[in-house]
């Protein structure tokens, strides 16, 4: 019996893609959903890291992989880089678009894919899935009216503390999301030990120490949505031998990020004001919480002992999802940052421009302290030169969407949607 499909919101990206282009890759970690996604619409497929014979045939008439009605699914594509050019090649013969979908869940290094050709082939980046997609989130408000400058309202989606730990915990893997807690919890942990064992060794082919890529993870699991410099990671992996170098941390995240298992948040970068200096260091997040969370080997019950690490978890997921949701809107999420102390947890920038920003408060009691922060934030910023923001607001882990007398929106992470 063929598994039920849920719906991605990268699908109406995906369609639109491959009617503009011959060839479309979906990059995102290992499991987060790209063939199934990919099925969806691919009219045959080759799956290169479990076809041995398709390998074989790369080598010797790297055309045959090629043939068949399209789109063509070429899945984990990277584990044989050669079938790039041979894909580019085609589609410039073949002159028309959706010929080709390529999945992968590791980054080859940049030389093998620099020869792309404008509208040839298309990226496209896949996450875990958002609250929306798994159901978490009632999908009452939506960033693309909050851009366009539209009040927010929603009723409260009843996302309780405990609901949302065990959110973090499980994470948007959509192979987990049936499971019972505690396999839920046993599948992350199993994810990241492959990780750590195997797949950081397979992207280039260097063998690092299991143990010490442990202990980088565990590192920016407490460090998670904050800007830790390398020195604070290396400085925060003491074991037998002492803490890491940071060459070793800086190699060893150059891989994540490959992988995919990483995905920093930069900083932006508007006129300012005042005279105080812009801080450019990204902030540190795994592409989902429940990797942190998995690193340190957390429970729904020790977060909710634990606010402060539950807090900063809980930015990290409404970075998450909101990074699904901007990419909808084709728009990126960044974070600000200065020299005196002022910080705002996410800005959301589209291509035309617009902007706004937003506080990340795990209770809705702390409304107040977001939105005075924003307000101070606001004064900071040249909007004659930067445009005036589409939206300020507050996302927070429960209670009711609306907009404040001060034109601040309070947004439930429970109910946000593209």
């Amino acid at each position: 019996m063929l598994e039920r499909y849920q719906p991605r919101i990268v699908d109406n990206e995906l369609l639109a893609r491959l009617g503009a282009s011959g060839a479309v890759v979906i990059e995102g970690p290992r499991a987060c959903g790209k063939t199934a996604t990919a099925r969806q619409v691919a009219a045959s497929e080759v799956l290169l890291d479990v076809d041995a014979e398709a390998r074989r045939a790369i080598a010797v008439e790297p055309s045959l992989i090629l043939e068949g009605p399209v789109p063509r699914l070429i899945d984990e594509w990277q584990t044989e880089p050669a079938i790039w050019n041979h894909v580019r090649r085609a589609v410039d013969d073949r002159a028309s678009p959706g010929q080709f979908i390529l999945t992968g869940s590791a980054s080859p290094a940049d030389d093998i894919t620099r020869h792309t050709g404008a509208g040839r082939i298309s990226r496209l980046r896949m996450r875990p899935m958002s609250l929306f997609e798994s159901g978490g989130s009632t999908g009452e408000i939506s960033l693309v009216e909050l851009l366009a400058g539209e009040a927010p309202r929603s009723g409260d989606p009843g996302l309780g503390l405990a609901q949302l730990a065990g959110e973090l915990a499980v994470g948007g893997w959509p192979g987990s999301r049936d499971l019972r807690l505690d396999g839920a919890l046993r599948a992350v942990r199993d994810y990241l030990e492959e990780i750590r064992r195997t797949d950081i060794g397979r992207v280039d082919g260097t063998r690092r120490d299991p143990d010490r890529v442990g202990r980088l993870l565990r590192s920016l699991a407490r460090n998670v949505a904050t800007p830790a410099a390398i020195a604070t990671l290396a400085g925060d992996t003491a074991g037998a031998n002492g803490p890491l170098k940071r060459d070793t941390v800086s190699d060893y995240l150059t891989v994540l990020d490959r992988l995919m298992i990483v995905e920093d948040q930069p900083a932006w970068a508007p006129h300012l004001r005042s005279k105080y200096v812009l801080r450019g260091t990204a902030k540190r997040h795994f592409v989902d919480p429940s990797l942190a969370v998995a690193a340190l080997r957390a429970t729904p019950d020790h977060l909710l002992r634990d606010l402060e690490l539950f807090g900063l978890l809980f930015e990290s997921l409404v970075v998450r999802d909101l990074r699904i949701y901007a990419q909808a809107a084709d728009a990126q999420v960044l974070h600000y940052r200065d020299s005196n102390g002022l910080e705002v947890d996410a800005i959301v920038q589209a291509a035309d421009g617009r902007w706004a920003a937003f506080e990340v408060k795990l209770g809705a009691g702390q409304a107040d302290e977001g939105a005075a922060s924003l307000a101070r934030f606001v004064r900071q910023v040249d909007t004659e030169r930067c445009g005036r923001p589409a939206a300020l607001g507050v996302i927070t882990g429960g209670g009711y969407g609306y907009l404040r007398e001060d034109g601040v929106a309070i947004v439930p992470i429970g109910a946000l949607r593209p």
